[in-house]
This record gives C-alpha cells, sequence and structure tokens, in this order.
C-alpha cells in the first residue's frame, strides 16, 4: 500500500496553502508508528486492521481520519462516518479528529462519529415509513429480571403447555407434587427468563428471525426441543415489543437495514457517506458488520470503503453478546488474500516485562489448544491442569497469534515502553486472600509515595471480589488511600429494581413470584443465608406461617422467613411514603446507597397523588422499565479511573481500554479463569447443562453453517467458547499495566465470593505455575514480601 498523493488537494486555489496543507500532512503522518502509518495511507477500498493492546488504534485512526478528509476535501454533504463502540470512545476520538483538523488549518467538519446503534437509530428515525420505528417507541434495554422478559415467558407457558410439561418433568421426576411446584418455579423464574434473554439477542443480532429457528429446529435432535422453545420465545417477545411501543437495541439494527433496503435511501445515504471508519471491530454482530458494509459500497456499486480496526485477542463478549471473534478474524482473513491486511505490532503503553509476560500467557494458551485437540489427557499442561479440557471443542484456537513487540529507540510517538517498577512483574503466593489484600495495600502506599503521579487499580473477576477488596483496604488502612470502588454505582443503580421487588412482596406477599423476588434480593444483599428459594417459595403459606404439622424449617429458612415477616410487619406500622426508607436501612445500605434511596423516595413523592402502595408499584414500575432514574453518585465524574493518587478496584470486563502505571491483579484461581461450565443445582433436573447455553451454541452452529450439534456437543463447545474468552479476558487484564504487573493467587481462597469467610485450599489459575517456571525472578516469596 503506497501513500494517497499529497497533490489531491491541487484543487486547493493557493498554491502557498497548498504547500502548507502538504507539509502539515507529511507532519501529521510522521507521528504514527508503522500499522499506524498503514490506516493514514487507505486510499480506498476494503482494509482490516488487526492492532495488539496498546497499538495506538485510536490515535492512529483519528490522524488518519484527519488526513482522509483534507486528502480528499470531504464536507457535510459527503462525509467520512466513524464508528465507535462506546459514548465515551465517541467524544475521545471525535476530540481527537477535530484537534487534528484545527492543527491542519481546515474547518471541523466532513466526518461524524457515533456508536453504532446511534447511527442506526438516526437512519432508522428519518424514514419511520420504511423502518416500521414509532418516533415516539421507548427504548429498553432487556435483561432476564425485565417484565417484558417475564410476560413473555408467561405468554408461551399459556401457549405451550406440552412443551413446558416436558420441561417439568425433566429427568428422575416421580410426580411429588413439592417438587413439581418447585421445577415450575425453576422454569418460570430463571430457566425459561435465561433462553429468552439468550436467545433472542443472539438470533436476532445475527439476523435470524422466529421463523428461521423454526426451520433450524426440524435440524437439531434433542428431546427437550430446545430451539422450537427459542422461536416461540422470541415470537412473543417481539409481538411483546409491538404491544407496548417498545424497541431494544437490535431493533435499531433491523430498522435502518430496512430503511436501506430502499434502493433511493440506500443510494441517497452511499453518497453522503464517502467511507466507513470502525474501531473495535472485534464487537460487532452480523447484522451491525452487515449494516456498515451497505454503507460502505460507492455509488456505483464497484468499491467498499470500509477500514475495519480491532484485536480479536481483546474479545471478552462474546459469552453473552453475538459478538464472536470469528468474524474479525475472517475479515482479516479475506483482506489478507487482497493484501489489504495491516498489522499494528508495535505498542507503547507497557514495559519490556509486561510485555513479554502478556506474549507468554498468549502462546501459552494457544499451546493448551493444540494439546487439546486431540484431547490428549497426558500432557503436562493438558486435561489434568485445566478444569474444562475442552478447548478441542473450538475451530481456531482462542487467540489470533500476534505477538506485542515494543516500539524501537526512534519511536516518533513519546513515553513509549516507559521504565518497569521494579522487575516490572511480580508473581505472589500469599497464604490466604487477606495477606493478599495486606501486601497489596502497603505496596500502593509506597508506589504513591514515591511516585506522586502514579495510578494504581486492582482489577478483579467479580464485582463481589471488589466489594470484599474495598472494605478490608478500608479497615486496613482508613485514610491512608484514596479508593474508588467502580461496581459501587453499579450497585446503586440496582436500588429501583430492589425497591419494587420488595414492596411487590409487600403489596402481594403469598404470591411465589414475588416471593422469591424479595428473598433473591435479601440473600444478594447477603441479609439472609444461601439457600434453595425455588423451594421456599413453592408454598409461601408454609413458609410465612408454619403449621405445626407442616415440615420443619431449616435454620436458613427460619431466618429468610423472620426477615420477610418484619416486612410485612412494617407495612401494617409505617405510613407508605416511608416504606423506601425502611427498606433502604434494612437491606444495610451504605452511605450513598442510602442518598440514592432518599433520591427516589422523593421523586415518588413528588409524581404520586394518592400516595398509595399501589400507585408506588406503577411508578416504580416505570422507572424499572424506562431506566430513567440516575444513583446518586458521590464519587463525582466516574469516568476518572485512572486520577493520580487513586487506587481504582474495577472489573476486568470494565478495564478494557484503560491503563494504569500499576496494576493488580488478586485471586487468580483456577475456579475463576478460566472457571467450569457453572450448572446450578436446582436446574439439574434437566441434566448436566443449562439450555440457555446449549441454544446459543445451536444458533451459532446455524450462523456459521454449521450442522446443529446435539445437547453433549453443543454444552462442550459453550464450555470452550467460555475457557478461550476468559483467557482472553486475563490477557486484557495483563495488559493494562505500564510499569507493574503484580499478580497472585493466594493458597486459601472461598469456593464462593458470596461466602468470602469460607476459606480453603484453592488450585491457582494454571497459567500461574506456567508463568512461575518461565519467570523465576518474577516469583516473589513470603520472605521477600513487602514488610507491613
Amino acid at each position: 500500500m503506497t501513500a494517497p498523493p499529497i497533490t489531491a488537494t491541487q484543487s486547493i486555489s493557493q498554491p502557498d496553502q497548498m504547500a502548507q496543507l502538504s507539509a502539515k500532512l507529511t507532519e501529521l503522518r510522521d507521528r504514527l508508528r508503522p500499522g499506524q502509518r498503514e490506516i493514514a495511507d487507505w486510499n480506498g477500498g476494503r482494509l482490516a486492521v488487526s492492532a495488539v493492546p496498546g497499538a495506538g488504534k485510536s490515535t492512529g485512526m483519528a490522524v488518519a481520519a484527519a488526513i482522509t478528509i483534507a486528502v480528499n476535501q470531504l464536507h457535510q454533504r459527503k462525509q467520512l462516518v466513524v464508528v465507535t463502540f462506546t459514548r465515551s470512545a465517541t467524544a475521545n476520538i471525535k476530540s481527537k479528529i477535530r484537534n487534528h483538523l484545527k492543527d491542519l488549518g481546515l474547518p471541523a467538519g466532513g466526518f461524524t462519529v457515533q456508536t453504532l446503534h446511534g447511527l442506526a437509530w438516526t437512519i432508522a428515525r428519518a424514514y419511520p415509513e420504511f423502518s416500521s420505528i414509532d418516533p415516539e417507541a421507548v427504548l429498553i434495554t432487556p435483561n432476564q429480571a425485565h417484565r417484558l422478559i417475564r410476560s413473555t415467558v408467561e405468554r408461551w407457558i399459556s401457549g405451550n403447555p406440552a412443551l413446558y410439561q416436558r420441561l417439568v418433568e425433566g429427568t428422575a421426576f416421580d410426580g411429588e407434587e413439592t417438587e413439581r411446584l418447585r421445577r415450575q418455579s425453576v422454569l418460570r423464574t430463571e430457566i425459561l427468563p435465561a433462553i429468552a434473554a439468550t436467545v433472542i439477542h443472539e438470533a436476532k443480532s445475527s439476523g435470524l428471525s422466529p421463523d428461521d429457528l423454526v426451520e433450524q429446529s426440524h435440524f437439531s435432535h434433542d428431546d427437550y426441543q430446545i430451539l422450537t422453545i427459542a422461536a416461540g420465545l422470541y415470537e412473543q417477545y417481539q409481538e411483546q415489543l409491538q404491544l407496548n411501543n417498545w424497541i431494544d437495541y437490535d431493533e435499531m439494527i433491523l430498522s435502518a437495514l430496512r430503511v436501506l433496503e430502499n434502493p433511493s435511501i440506500r443510494q441517497r445515504w452511499q453518497e453522503q457517506c464517502f467511507a466507513v471508519f470502525e474501531d473495535e471491530a472485534q464487537d460487532s454482530s452480523p447484522l451491525q458488520t452487515r449494516l456498515l458494509e451497505m454503507l460502505a459500497i460507492t455509488p456505483d456499486g464497484e468499491q467498499q470503503n470500509l477500514v475495519r480496526v480491532g484485536d480479536p485477542n481483546q474479545a471478552i463478549n462474546s459469552t453473552f453478546t453475538p459478538a464472536d471473534p470469528v468474524f474479525f478474524r475472517e475479515f482479516c482473513a479475506s483482506c489478507q488474500v487482497d493484501d489489504r491486511l495491516a498489522e499494528m505490532h508495535l505498542a507503547g503503553r507497557s514495559s519490556e516485562a509486561i510485555i513479554t509476560a502478556a506474549n507468554f500467557m498468549l502462546e501459552w494458551t494457544n499451546s493448551l489448544w493444540e494439546q487439546a485437540r486431540p484431547l490428549s489427557h497426558d500432557s503436562e499442561i493438558g486435561a489434568k491442569n485445566l478444569p474444562s479440557s475442552n478447548l478441542g471443542a473450538l475451530a481456531e484456537p482462542p487467540f489470533r497469534s500476534q505477538l506485542i513487540q515494543i516500539v524501537p529507540a526512534d519511536d516518533p510517538q513519546p513515553n513509549a515502553n516507559p521504565a518497569p517498577e521494579g522487575t516490572g512483574l511480580e508473581i505472589h503466593t500469599p497464604p490466604d486472600i487477606n495477606d493478599s489484600i495486606a501486601r497489596i495495600g502497603q505496596r500502593v502506599i509506597n508506589l504513591f509515595a514515591a511516585n506522586p503521579q502514579g495510578q494504581a487499580a486492582i482489577l478483579v473477576r467479580t464485582n463481589d471480589q471488589g466489594k470484599y477488596i474495598t472494605k478490608n483496604l478500608r479497615e486496613l488502612f482508613a485514610d491512608q488511600i484514596e479508593i474508588l470502588e467502580v461496581g459501587e454505582s453499579d450497585r446503586r443503580s440496582q436500588i429501583p429494581a430492589e425497591m419494587l421487588a420488595l414492596l411487590q412482596f409487600i403489596d402481594r406477599p403469598h404470591s411465589p413470584d414475588n416471593l422469591k423476588a424479595a428473598l433473591s434480593v435479601l440473600m444478594q444483599r447477603r441479609r439472609i443465608p444461601s439457600q434453595d428459594l425455588n423451594r421456599l417459595a413453592a408454598a409461601p403459606e408454609q413458609f410465612l406461617y408454619p403449621m405445626s404439622i407442616d415440615p420443619q424449617l431449616s435454620e436458613a429458612a427460619k431466618t429468610a422467613s423472620r426477615f420477610c415477616k418484619s416486612l410485612l410487619k412494617a407495612r401494617m406500622e409505617l405510613p407508605t411514603y416511608q416504606l423506601i426508607t425502611f427498606l433502604a436501612y434494612t437491606l444495610d445500605y451504605e452511605q450513598t446507597e442510602l442518598a440514592t434511596a432518599d433520591k427516589l423516595s422523593e421523586r415518588i413523592l413528588q409524581q404520586t397523588r394518592e400516595n398509595s402502595l399501589g400507585e408506588m408499584l406503577a411508578l416504580l414500575g416505570e422507572i424499572v422499565s424506562s431506566e430513567q432514574f440516575e444513583p446518586v453518585d458521590a464519587d463525582g465524574d466516574t469516568d476518572k479511573y485512572t486520577k493520580a493518587q487513586q487506587l481504582t478496584i474495577i472489573t476486568m470486563h470494565k478495564a478494557k481500554g484503560l491503563d494504569w502505571d500499576y496494576v493488580f491483579i488478586p485471586f487468580l484461581h483456577e475456579n475463576m479463569i478460566p472457571g467450569n461450565p457453572y450448572v446450578p443445582q436446582q436446574v439439574q433436573f434437566l441434566g448436566g447443562f443449562t439450555l440457555a447455553e446449549v441454544a446459543r451454541a445451536q444458533i451459532r452452529s446455524t450462523v456459521h453453517n454449521h450442522p446443529i450439534p446435539d445437547l453433549e456437543t453443543a454444552w462442550e463447545r459453550a464450555g470452550a467458547l467460555k475457557t478461550a474468552e476468559e483467557f482472553r479476558l486475563l490477557y486484557v487484564a495483563m495488559t493494562r499495566a505500564k510499569r507493574l504487573l503484580w499478580i497472585s493467587a493466594a493458597k486459601q481462597a472461598p469456593f464462593v465470593w458470596s461466602k468470602p469467610e469460607n476459606l480453603q485450599e484453592r488450585p491457582m489459575c494454571p497459567v500461574i505455575p506456567a508463568m512461575m517456571r518461565q519467570f523465576p525472578q518474577a516469583v516473589v516469596s513470603d520472605d521477600d514480601a513487602v514488610d507491613f
């Protein structure tokens, strides 16, 4: 590929202006590294850019966008369309492009930056007669607990008694009534909502309709007819959307595609769109990719001006979205055939020790896959050291073989590959998780004392871990460390739904659904012990007011019963407007959560007239469904996760796209990464798998034109997908560090993080012993650990 000729600007009238712009464009391009320059040198057609972490994808794209706008003299009626994954990324790249255009002496026009859904909504809203979308429709984000999903499930059960009864019978059913009620509760509140939430999004984002699933169900052979169930739930879901005048994010994409099916409208958009630049392309679904490809075709149909930049090795959403990294890999492979693939190997984010560790982890994981292909059980790194030896079920290894390289000494961008802190990599195996936390706290204090501008983060696998770390660090180090736990804001956003669940129980305590929902909130907030809630909810009267002839409740159930009866007592003794405050204290909310509950209570009081429980429930239901409530944020701008002298505690998923000087990754045990496909005990009456994940695997086989797998094969593929993604998630976490990567696997850890006090011997993540052998200088013994 050659650079676009600067002479493309010859239509500029003044020769001196041409020369100045030409010099500025050359200077701007020269700031880029190899790989980044390939985007800037793009001059039409398709281009795939596969980039490693820290390679500067956004930087390269912003410069390339500015050069493209300048060289081709783009304007409002002929624009470059830049598509990003998140709103924050949109604001970031838009600012960079504008600054580059300003430096070039050009107006800040000729381009638009949008999220993919925002672009789709712009197209759909402009032509409601073709999109089939009411401009007044309400956007929702349905999850498993959303009332749309619950209504979908109830309607499906009513219309499909035979299929439902087959699920109730499952395996080893003796007809006992209590067990029947328990299974019905599990199906209605857990299994069927999970299938609906999973397969509807999976199928819809892949461009499949309910009729498509029905057709594919003829090729599947399982006793439960999972794809038939999925198709029925999907059909009911679509009817409920239309009935309530709701749309979801997938409907936005479908609506935009319906608009672009009109030849004249499609040509109009293609004439306005000079080219499409897409960032984070590994996270796009097939339907989203189809929309971009349609926009990128030139009006004459001769060429597709599409630049897709991504990193398949940072694909960490494929187990809960349809964004399978296979799709971007296929795009890269097709572009490579035409010599239209660029690879960004050079990365300046991290020190060499961290890059070496990340590369080792990538190659080690891919070697696992090679060993697993014949499903060897006697390899040193094979099944005996991997909890789910199912990687062989994947068609491709978890990682693309693309290693990170440090930048050369003459790199044009400043502060590349910073000097490491100490050895740059530390591997700890402390006695228990509490010792891990104490070591991290003392290390952070010392690091911040030595570097006042230093940034640090603890990356955790689950929010439960983050909450436990935060609690212990604040107890140990009080005001010595400024801590931001990102999960706190997530918990505050759940408050309206928690209040709704408890108030619905107070209103109708003998409803099994209401009782289970209230018990779930109490258990998640650790106000009652963990237990099988379906068994309790199956007979509300016996649970709340047992008689002497009823089976004896366990101690855990008695605790739960007392809590529930205290809620009912409050309903009788307190005025309605005080119930939310009472419930907030009952759930033991912390300060900012209490402030959020007060804000919610005030809003309801302002918007209700009768101050009745029924009116309160109706308003809360609206708030939860429309998601139109902002929690109180005591931390100010939560986007500032990388502030100096601040320790940010954040999940690995949310850390993607961020970086810190010092990154701590504790609790690396094999039950967390890679973990095992989990089948909750309450759903095992259907078999040793979960129907939602089996359905997902069957739908993906349809999308990839593969035969529909049976139950066992589909479950194996689901496990392989999860294993691969967990290792990619760890890779993403490791590559967030700039100067120090601190990892640990304590000898004793909890089996489940809902009970962090129950410590036991836990095997470490299998990559840890491999890294200890590979990097013995990084292993920190107990004697060498920081003295605290």
